[in-house]
């Protein structure tokens, strides 16, 4: 078994310098944002030692405060470096695309709020307003703000028997949605739903914007906003700039095992190797598959903290981002995730004295992507952040080193 577990980790060398890769260009001095130096640098050492773990192949950051790039950086390789690869190392460069996962979701959530601020919609709007067919089974009570905030009822659909193939029939997956009953007839319990919302979600941009999704993420906001990626899946072309994504250390074991099936509705390692399968990369899934870098996903919450805009450039407006990152009722126990969370309509909220996104964290808003990829932004510490990486662990030492990043860059970054 620990012969196993050993392959089952990224081989670190001693000295991580050669796989490390700083984009000085981009980093301003912390001294002139009033940062102090050793502790931005003990943002990245903390990295490192999540890095030394060994769950993580690669991994790129960035961090803004005040807007300005203090942390532009990426550790690991693009190929070479993953359990059991004995191939040459391919350098991973801080803006590689990843694959964002359930980051995804709150990057899809603004397209529905673009519609609202357009006035096409509205987030108490009932969402059978706009797909008659989802009303079944007592559905038509829900509205676009409840299944944004993961109380329409549907958290899990099975995939299992079709699999990834699935991902590219968007109609039948749609048409089992609305027929679905929900598990809450009465639409009052949080229940994440991983990726079930995403395809009503992005439906009603289809019938509402009479826009495709892709389309709508370039014209609305990756374009606008200059961003290099940030697609639904990724072109043939880019591929070969993708890291996968991998398994790394112990394997899960019951209860985990249901645990990790509730929530993604396969199981861990299987979910895991679809989401470099070519239907997976290949079509749309709203709430699971943007492949972005971490400049890209900053940029974008960046914006948001900005109120709507960036580099002169108005995105949203101001009410639009307040409408966003609003919470939808009070802290509540998710019922498939097992924890305490609040959200707002397409965003995972923070929380004090510690939340998702570290040491108090309340003001935050931001999204967890498949274990480990976090992204969000913080008023309070005019702070906007994007840890992308490619490792799918349950080992409790990446969690803690995780945690670790954030309790550094909490004390980097103070509140202003």
């Amino acid at each position: 078994m620990a012969g196993w577990l050993r392959r089952q980790r990224v081989q670190v060398p001693k000295h991580l310098q050669a796989l490390v890769t700083v984009d000085h260009a981009a980093e301003v001095p912390p001294e002139r944002l009033g940062l102090q130096p050793e502790r931005v640098e003990a943002v990245w050492a903390a990295v490192e030692q999540l890095y030394r773990t060994g769950l993580q192949p690669a991994i790129t950051l960035v961090v803004r405060r005040h807007g300005q790039v203090v942390l532009k950086r990426a550790i690991g390789a693009v190929r070479g470096n993953a359990p059991g690869e004995t191939g040459p190392i391919v350098p991973l460069h801080p803006d590689a695309p990843m694959c964002l996962f359930s980051a995804s979701k709150a990057i899809s959530a603004l397209l529905i709020h673009k519609l609202a601020e357009d006035g096409k919609l509205s987030l108490d709007d009932r969402v059978a307003a706009y797909i008659p067919e989802f009303a079944a089974h007592g559905k038509h009570r829900v509205t676009i703000r409840e299944l944004l905030a993961h109380r329409a009822g549907i958290p899990t659909i099975a995939v299992e028997a079709q699999g990834p193939e699935l991902l590219r029939n968007w109609d039948l997956l749609v048409a089992m949605l609305c027929a679905a009953k929900p598990f809450d007839p009465r639409f009052e319990k949080q229940a994440y739903h991983a990726l079930t919302a995403g395809f009503i979600a992005g439906e009603i941009v289809r019938r509402v914007g009479g826009i495709e999704l892709p389309d709508a993420l370039h014209q609305w906001l990756a374009k606008p906003l200059g961003l290099q990626y940030m697609t639904y899946g990724i072109k043939p072309e880019w591929r070969d700039r993708l890291p996968p994504n991998v398994v790394t250390g112990p394997q899960p074991v019951w209860p985990l095992t249901t645990y990790i099936r509730s929530i993604i509705g396969v199981p861990f390692a299987e979910g895991v190797g679809a989401s470099n399968d070519d239907a997976f990369l290949s079509t749309v899934v709203p709430a699971g598959n943007i492949c972005a870098s971490a400049d890209d996903v900053s940029r974008v919450f960046q914006m948001l903290l900005n109120g709507g805009s960036l580099d002169g450039v108005q995105v949203l407006q101001p009410e639009t981002v307040r409408r966003a990152i609003e919470p939808v009722g009070g802290l509540q126990f998710d019922r498939t995730l097992k924890v305490p969370l609040r959200y707002s309509s397409g965003f995972m909220l923070g929380e004090k004295p510690v939340g998702l996104y570290g040491p108090d964290c309340r003001e935050a808003f931001g999204h967890l992507g498949f274990v480990s990829v976090l992204a969000w932004a913080d008023p309070r510490r005019a702070l906007s952040v994007a840890l992308l990486n490619t490792g799918k662990s349950v080992a409790p030492g990446g969690v803690l080193r995780l945690a670790a990043v954030l309790r550094a860059l909490a004390r980097a970054c103070p509140p202003v």
